[in-house]
């Protein structure tokens, strides 16, 4: 189990990735699309983390509807990558 400390703190660095991410796409003269995703998935992870200790039923369905789609643009980005 994690402390309810623990879970604040994983959950500010989700945050910060959030935050990283969408202030990245949005300063970016090339987004990397890769970058962009993998920083919202792990973000959505982390705070995933700490909604079940801290749970929030709208904050879990947005979590992971964030991170399903991060998910998909993430995989779409590295077969994009690879061609």
């Amino acid at each position: 189990m994690i402390s309810p400390f623990a879970a604040d703190i994983i959950g500010i660095f989700g945050s910060i990735l959030f935050i990283g991410g969408f202030t990245y796409a949005n300063m970016a003269k090339s987004m990397d699309k890769v970058l962009f995703n993998a920083l919202n998935l792990v973000g959505a992870i982390l705070l995933l983390i700490s909604l079940s200790v801290h749970f929030n039923l709208a904050a879990v369905i947005l979590e992971i509807a964030w991170g399903i789609i991060a998910g998909i643009g993430l995989i779409g980005a590295l077969r994009a990558r690879s061609s």
